[in-house]
């Protein structure tokens, strides 16, 4: 899942089976985890899971997050638990709650070196894009894609020249279709294939980026989904 917490993306995903969770954030073990207390499990099961967590996987950070101001439950979990991102109450000025989050997020060096989220869709046969070259359109395939470009291969070069714009180009996301202009920022080869690498346009709609992190957030959290699953 992909949330915008002011301009900035982090990478988040939903989790329900707190057992299977605990599992994965083995592999995970760089992750932050914001337990919500006001869900799934009593507060005593929510505070046996976060020492678990904590005591046996110490690299990974938690948060909780609560329906309501509660100063001992409060107290607890920052000092006896020692959790270190923080107590969040959810209010109904989600801006400052979102804003809250995001000062915790950067305190812990979430984001790292990366500034946009990316999805790896090297895989799947319908993300795809359609652009015009050589007097007709070509497809190729997406191998990556975040909200401000993709990487893309064709199965014959269409020798698309470094800072070339491209109109009429279309992105097809699974079932989705989107429209947009480019601009070709260079390419690599890898192997015997060659990566193009294309940027939006500044021009883009707000509404196509919008279309494209939805996109990403399904993608991520699809596959998380079925890590769970194992």
């Amino acid at each position: 899942m992909i949330e915008e917490l002011a301009q900035e993306e982090f990478e988040v995903y939903l989790a329900k089976n707190e057992l299977k969770l605990r599992q994965l954030l083995k592999k995970y073990s760089d992750s932050i985890v914001f337990a919500n207390i006001s869900e799934g499990m009593k507060e005593s099961g929510w505070e046996a899971w976060i020492k678990s967590v904590t005591e046996n996987i110490a690299a990974v950070d938690v948060g909780v997050i609560a329906a309501a101001e509660n100063p001992t439950l409060k107290l607890k979990y920052l000092k006896q638990l020692n959790v270190r991102c923080g107590f969040t109450v959810m209010k109904p000025d989600i801006s400052a709650v979102i804003k809250q989050l995001e000062e915790i997020l950067a305190s812990a060096n979430a984001k790292g070196r990366r500034k946009y989220v990316r999805a790896l869709t090297g895989d799947e046969t319908n993300i795809t894009v359609n652009l015009p070259a050589n007097g007709g359109f070509v497809n190729g395939a997406i191998k990556d894609i975040s909200s401000v470009g993709f990487s893309c291969s064709f199965s014959e070069d269409p020798n698309l020249t470094k800072n070339s714009s491209i109109t009429d180009m279309q992105i097809r996301l699974k079932t989705q279709l989107v429209k947009a202009q480019g601009l070709v920022f260079g390419s690599r080869m890898e192997g015997l294939e060659k990566i193009y690498v294309v940027l939006l346009s500044p021009h883009t709609s707000p509404d196509v980026h919008t279309k494209i992190r939805k996109f990403i957030h399904a993608h991520l959290q699809s596959k998380m989904d079925s890590e769970l699953k194992l």
